[in-house]
């Protein structure tokens, strides 16, 4: 079945339908890395978006049920250069075909993926379209530009849990699976603006015990939990937009310790009175290098995030910690008297890298400096 990918500056593609039929919109996309298919798909921070495989055969080791960031696909639309129907990998339970139609998802394959991502590159990610039922080109450019904007979206409120839960599954284990959570020395309150599930995994792992919450929950209703630290998720989208969580660590800071991850380190930032800005087509890809302090030391990160951090408008008590070494862009800040960090990159990877491991260490350190001073 033909299928027609548009964009809103009025460059069209041709390819062939992949997954569900139908028409969606969203902004379009692109991420760099070589594996991890499900992984993205299955990432709500990529709520709201068309996303772009840059890598020529997707789907060539199948789905199953394991390899996901939470209980559904999140994104509008894929596009890939060539869907693999034949999946060749002992975890298989279903071809990636299979599995967007199974999750309702419009995507597109047999287009030159190189192409539209140079377009990106050049122009800046924009509203798109996928359509398999209007094949009219000038009609899908016209839609695409009356999409609206990802700019100004509260999309957090389309991903978020609707009541608080316990986790309690830990890292994957290749002969047993998921491990069970162990002795628990530390309670977290984490967050919930589009969290992955590997997040909540690496801090079981490291002996928490994780409440994730909604991301409307209040300051006060977070410190009724009585957490040792507080943790602030990934998530899609504009953070400008997320007052009300802005807010909610305005409340929190000083009180707990506090790790922000991506969409949470931008609304740490806001709350602190910086400012956030739309990156021209922004970071997804499992190999952006970022440089930690002012030395030698460089993460291979994993990355999602179409937004990032003003640098001049923080103020004197957040240092900037780490910086992405190909646009210097800000990854990172440490407050200089409160104990709280965060990053812009993803540190439980999955899919990517495991160079920002640590940081889970980090912040479970922190917490129990923290519970040391309480206790004096």
């Amino acid at each position: 079945m033909r299928a027609l990918l548009a964009l809103a500056d009025g460059r069209v593609f041709q390819g062939r339908s992949l997954g569900a039929t139908g028409e969606v919109t969203g902004e379009v996309v692109f991420n760099t890395s070589l594996t991890g298919y499900q992984e993205i798909l299955t990432d709500p921070s990529y709520a709201g978006e068309i996303v772009t495989m840059t890598y020529t055969q997707i789907g060539n080791y199948g789905t199953n049920a394991e390899d996901v960031e939470s209980a559904r696909p999140h994104l509008r639309g894929f596009v890939v250069k060539e869907a693999c129907p034949f999946p060749s990998n002992w975890r298989s339970q279903m071809t990636l075909d299979a599995y967007l139609k199974e999750n309702g998802i419009v995507g597109i394959e047999g287009i030159d993926t190189r192409a539209l991502v140079r377009h990106i590159r050049d122009k800046g990610a924009q509203t798109g379209i996928i359509s398999t039922t209007d094949l009219d080109p000038e009609s899908l450019v016209a839609k695409a530009r009356k999409a609206p904007s990802i700019v100004g979206q509260d999309l957090v409120q389309t991903v978020t849990c609707d009541q608080r839960y316990t986790w309690n599954e830990g890292l994957w284990d290749l002969e047993k699976g998921y491990r069970g959570a162990g002795d628990a020395a530390f309670h977290v309150v984490a967050f919930d603006f589009g969290i992955k599930r590997n997040i909540l995994r690496n801090l079981v792992e490291r002996g928490c015990r994780v409440t994730v919450v909604p991301a409307t929950t209040s300051a006060e209703e977070a410190l009724a939990l009585n957490p040792d630290g507080v943790f602030l998720s990934n998530g899609p989208g504009d953070p400008e937009p997320i007052t009300y969580a802005q807010q909610t660590i305005r409340q929190l800071l000083g009180r707990v310790p506090m790790f922000g991850i991506c969409l949470g380190h931008q609304l740490i930032c806001l709350a602190l009175g910086g400012r956030t800005y739309k990156l021209k087509f922004g970071h997804r890809g499992g190999n952006q290098p970022v440089r930690r302090g002012s030395g030698p030391n460089v993460e291979i990160t994993s990355q999602n995030h179409g937004f990032a951090v003003d640098a001049d408008s923080l103020a004197d008590d957040a240092l900037v910690s780490h910086i992405n070494l190909n646009d210097n862009t800000v990854e990172g800040l440490e407050h200089k008297t409160l104990p709280l960090f965060s990053v812009q990159y993803h540190p439980e990877a999955s899919p990517g890298p495991h160079d920002a491991n640590y940081l889970f260490d980090k912040f479970v350190n922190m917490m129990s400096e923290w519970k040391d001073t309480q206790k004096q």
